[in-house]
């Protein structure tokens, strides 16, 4: 029977236990240049632990990819080379690190774009969201360009070329973030997307971007070190598919045939992305409903403790479990959930703040 200290083989980068630190965007990267810094280094290297997988906070793929302050890119020479002294820290350990590939599309302001207009999205639709500006004050989110249909190739290229970065800054493998609300889940919605093109209408073709970027990352740098993440229920940032199963069961079924490395999929319950509570009312899991359809590993994150990961993997429903807040508050969590050892408490108030305060702070336990 497998557990969540068995050894997991996983594309490129095989496993020697399945506790996962999840994407968790902290906002700690210098500016100007939206660098990796030697504190985020430092940050990763505390959570490494040998045959390990860390999930890279969500990292940009272009200057107007940006929608939040202090967020890192994989886009300059400069930031490749920062992000390689973190993935030689988390090797040093004998970890794995992935990359995780992200575009805020409509979730920006004119702040943040190169050319001081509109962010761009599907359509022009306004997310009922607020922006956090580079000061850290708030406004809420404005009408976005539609990007047009032939600036959907150049799209498509700064995914694959910053795949092949993260390739260079020493990454195991890259995750193609399609979930909470972001550019490309902004595609797969109808409530986001209400083209009249090729990239919107039918599923099929609000799908199409997703699977066009999956397909260009896997030829780019190979199948076996590309996962992508998908909330199918997810309500974050202004997303929500009214009825989600059918975009979900075509999305999923595609990205199948890819073999890609792994699917790694958000569970209702933790579909606000942080930002909210959720109160889904007889939704199914997502884990559980896509794993029949799904041929190689499945991650899972969505609020669990030990004991609840431990009887997802022991029952199959999910070969690995990605945890968010008590990686943050415990930087050797999976000794101590292997010890069942108490964790420390995290401090939500200092997520997003700056410095070192509630991100090199806490405890291992030998420190306890």
């Amino acid at each position: 029977m497998m557990n969540l200290f068995s050894p997991l083989d996983m594309g490129k980068f095989g496993l020697k236990h399945r506790v996962v630190m999840a994407p968790l965007t902290r906002m700690r990267a210098s500016v100007p240049g939206y660098v990796p810094n030697e504190m985020m280094e430092r940050y990763y290297g505390q959570r490494a632990s040998d045959g390990g997988l860390i999930i890279s906070e969500a990292t940009l793929v272009s200057e107007g990819a940006r929608g939040a302050p202090n967020t890192p890119g994989i886009y300059t020479d400069e930031q490749i080379a920062a992000w390689r002294r973190i993935t030689d820290a988390v090797h040093a350990k004998g970890g794995r690190m992935v990359l995780q590939l992200w575009h805020m599309g409509r979730l920006s302001h004119l702040l943040y774009q190169p050319d001081g207009n509109a962010p761009f999205a599907p359509s022009p639709i306004r997310a009922d969201v607020d922006v956090l500006l580079p000061d850290r004050s708030k406004e809420p989110c404005p009408v976005p360009r539609e990007i047009e249909t032939d600036a959907i190739p150049e799209l498509v290229n700064s995914f694959v070329q910053a795949a092949r970065n993260a390739m260079d800054a020493g990454f195991d493998g890259v995750e193609i973030h399609a979930a909470n609300g972001y550019l490309l889940e902004q595609f797969l919605q109808s409530r986001s997307n209400q083209r009249n093109d090729a990239y919107g209408g039918s599923i099929e073709n609000r799908c199409r971007v997703v699977i066009e970027i999956a397909q260009r990352v896997i030829d780019a740098i190979g199948k076996d070190r590309t996962g992508i993440r998908l909330s199918p229920f997810g309500v974050a940032n202004d997303s929500g598919e009214v009825n989600p199963e059918p975009l979900y069961d075509y999305l999923v079924g595609e990205l199948d045939k890819l073999r890609l490395a792994y699917l790694h999929l958000i569970e209702p319950r933790a579909s606000g992305a942080g930002q909210k509570d959720v109160d889904h009312k007889d939704v199914p899991s997502a884990a559980r409903l896509y794993r029949p359809k799904w041929s190689n590993a499945l991650i899972s994150a969505g609020n669990f403790t030990g004991e609840s990961a431990g009887r997802w993997v022991e029952e199959g429903v999910a070969d690995a479990i990605a945890f968010g807040r008590y990686f943050i508050s415990n930087p050797d969590l999976p000794a101590r959930i292997q010890r069942d050892h108490p964790l420390n408490p995290y401090d939500r108030s200092t997520f997003y703040s700056l410095g070192e305060k509630g991100y090199l702070d806490y405890p291992a336990m030998d420190a306890d």
